[in-house]
């Protein structure tokens, strides 16, 4: 399978907190497979990027989601780290958002702590999920069957337990963008 994704437009939804690695080496790999990224944030400005429990760099938001619409992407990329996604769970802006997306059928991706996105979305129900294993209750009671395993791809989720597996991770959401849309299938 060729994998570029030469004229691909990709969100990458964030707030400060989120894990730096699973931010930027996301982002990286999916520009150089030609895709156009855009780090897209509830709020303007720099975002306050964590590795583990230390401060680590800054990344500058693109767009807002008060300037976006899931229509302007063909995949979005949800990243970890403990404070990032907790935020963005409670954001109804930013599950309508990850909601279209889903509903469209483009690919989502979401590593470490990013399902407990998904899950407050309400998307999770009769998909085979991993994450960190701290969330796992959390997956569960929104319905998916949580795994143990580096990548698990269900109808155009992606998802990955910890930065370990982003090589696994990064190549199978590249793989998905490259794929297109997934047929929505009822729970």
């Amino acid at each position: 399978m060729n994998n570029t994704i030469q004229g691909k437009n990709v969100a990458i939804l964030a707030t400060h907190g989120f894990e730096e690695s699973e931010l930027v080496s996301p982002r990286d790999a999916l520009k150089a497979a030609g895709a156009m990224v855009h780090v897209v944030s509830p709020e303007s400005g720099e975002l306050q990027a964590f590795r583990h429990l230390e401060k680590g760099s800054k990344v500058s938001v693109d767009k807002t989601l008060s300037e976006v619409q899931a229509e302007d992407y063909d995949a979005i990329v949800l990243p970890g780290g403990l404070f990032n996604p907790d935020q963005l769970r409670v954001n109804e802006q930013a599950l309508t958002f990850v909601q279209a997306f889903v509903k469209a059928g483009k690919p989502v991706a979401a590593i470490c702590h990013g399902p407990w996105i998904l899950a407050d979305a309400g998307v999770l129900k009769g998909r085979k999920v991993t994450s960190v294993p701290n969330i796992r209750k959390d997956i569960e009671n929104a319905g998916a069957t949580w795994v143990d395993e580096e990548v698990v791809v269900e109808r155009g989720i992606v998802t990955s337990r910890t930065p370990k597996d982003l090589e696994a991770f990064n190549a199978k959401l590249i793989e998905e963008i490259c794929e297109g849309k997934h047929e929505r299938r009822a729970a």
